[in-house]
């Protein structure tokens, strides 16, 4: 009877040693899960693509500082088609960051372009999106259906400096399912 209490004293201490060199040498595991899609949702935006959004013309009066922001202007991206094995989707925005700030788009470079300003992005509730980041989800309608995924843009102060010139910007999307 000592010797199996003793075998299983020696066994679990063993164990224990064990977890703690795995602790102590910063080991872990992650677990990948995922699902390949027979097919994916159609991006249709009116078959316009690229997919235009007009900011408008905007005095450099209207900015009062780093920080403040111009009217923002409605936009969607639309989606149609999605496999009903989909429920949600998500955008990601990419594109080049502002300098000053990384969260927005910065200006398209060029001669004469205005400086001092750069693009921020809103998701529906009028949150700002960081770019390449997912937006929150958006409930999908699968078969023929158009999702409308609504967003917004302004113009945001990124310097304490503005200066007047054409204000224009380019981002990618990534749709990300759920």
């Amino acid at each position: 009877m000592k010797k199996i209490v003793i075998g299983a004293l020696i066994a679990s201490s063993l164990c224990g040693s064990v977890s703690v060199f795995a602790a102590t040498n910063g080991e872990g595991q992650v677990n990948f899960t995922g699902e390949i899609l027979d097919s994916a949702c159609e991006v249709v935006n009116n078959l316009s693509n690229p997919l235009n959004v007009n900011l408008g013309k905007v005095s450099k009066t209207a900015f009062s500082g780093i920080g403040s922001t111009a009217d923002t202007t409605q936009f969607a991206i639309q989606l149609k088609n999605c496999p009903e094995t989909v429920s949600t989707a998500a955008i990601t925005f990419g594109g080049t960051p502002d300098t000053d700030n990384n969260n927005v788009l910065a200006l398209t470079a060029g001669t004469g372009v205005a400086a001092g300003v750069g693009i921020q992005l809103l998701d529906s509730s009028q949150q700002p999106l960081s770019l390449y980041t997912a937006s929150q989800p958006y409930t999908l309608q699968s078969g023929t259906a158009t999702n409308n995924l609504e967003f917004a843009a302004r113009y945001i102060q990124t310097q304490s400096t503005i200066s007047a010139g054409p204000a224009n910007a380019v981002s990618t999307f990534t749709v990300v399912y759920n």
